[in-house]
């Protein structure tokens, strides 16, 4: 069962429901929305009835839930949610209305390659930069990312850029630092079922962008924002990267399929990085084309100035011919569809 509070209550109002269910031996989650405030409850569903809740000053309304996920489906939340990445003044909103670009390289690798990194994608139409700098790799060998030196290096050239700026955080240790450079906490298909990390980062006071398993189901993804918006977060972005099948053509089969499936069940915005399903830079615009017809909601690209030099996932990076086609798409098939491109208001660079 869940409470929405109207627009105007306030925290005393949010308080008393609290207190209410609390005295009858439930428990009860708040989560706080850009424009609404919702309050999950745990327990004896038969007795919240008996609380006359509805009658309670600031109270919207109340709704009984029979998705497993509570606060992230529309059964109480009919209208899909707009998420907006950034400070005041530049803010980019990601949402029903608009189809965002998010591009950038797999990993912060020097403040030189950052910064030619974002002007290209800004270019191509970019409303978030995207950058690693703790690095979750499959193999212990490889590039781990510069840590605390990259987050740094990120958000200066966010800064210099005009753009927010989107980040992986591996460990729920990490995410307060994290969280102080990044506008947008990235947890990773690795993590999509870190309960840990998952609750950190909804206490985090940040925007989430929350990948899916190579191997989760629908539900199991929403499931897995339940646990983000539990701990008081709402503002939740839903990514696609493609799941583990028996084609070994590309790195991961990207499942577009479930964009307006998602869309259909859950208020949360969902967006599709074809760069990591594909593996393969030849594939990723043809893809990223396939994901604004279907209605994902963003797009999130590699980006890099020399893809053959990268540190990290070089061969699915653009650049030249490959960017400018990304452009085109990004321009054009949004206004077609009835969208915007999503960007952030800011001076030139």
């Amino acid at each position: 069962m869940v409470v929405v509070m109207a627009p105007g209550a306030t925290d005393e109002d949010v308080a008393n429901v609290v207190a209410r269910v609390e005295a009858m031996g439930g428990e009860a989650f708040v989560s706080k929305g850009l424009s609404r405030t919702i309050i999950g409850l745990v327990g004896d569903v038969a007795a919240f009835h008996h609380l006359n809740l509805r009658t309670l000053r600031g109270v919207a309304d109340v709704h009984r839930i029979s998705d497993p996920y509570k606060l992230v489906s529309r059964q109480h939340h009919a209208e899909r949610s707009t998420v907006r990445i950034g400070p005041a003044g530049r803010q980019v909103p990601i949402g029903p209305e608009t189809c965002t670009l998010i591009a950038g390289p797999c990993a912060v690798e020097s403040r030189e390659q950052m910064l030619e990194a974002a002007q290209m994608s800004r270019s191509a139409g970019a409303g978030l930069l995207r950058g690693g700098a703790f690095m979750p790799r499959t193999s212990p060998y490889a590039f781990q990312g510069l840590g605390l030196k990259g987050l740094e290096i990120l958000a200066d050239v966010g800064e210099a850029t005009g753009m927010p700026v989107v980040t992986e955080v591996v460990d729920a240790r990490d995410v307060g630092v994290v969280a102080e450079y990044a506008d947008l906490l990235q947890v990773g298909a690795r993590n999509m079922g870190n309960t840990g990390l998952l609750q950190a980062v909804g206490e985090a006071g940040r925007p989430v962008l929350l990948k899916r398993g190579p191997s989760a189901t629908l539900e199991e993804w929403l499931m897995a924002a339940e646990y983000v918006a539990q701990r008081g977060n709402l503002d939740i972005v839903l990514c696609e990267r493609g799941i583990r099948t028996f084609e070994t053509s590309y790195r991961n089969t990207l499942d577009l399929s479930a964009v307006p499936a998602v869309q259909a069940t859950s208020h949360l915005p969902v967006v599709v990085d074809p760069s990591h399903a594909a593996g393969r830079q030849d594939l990723v615009v043809p893809l990223a084309r396939a994901s604004i017809a279907v209605g994902a909601d963003g797009v999130m690209v590699d980006v890099h100035p020399f893809p053959d030099q990268a540190l990290c996932d070089g061969p699915q990076a653009l650049d030249g011919t490959a960017l400018r086609e990304l452009a085109t798409a990004v321009r054009r098939l949004p206004p077609a569809l009835g969208r915007r491109t999503g960007a952030p208001d800011r001076s030139p660079a």
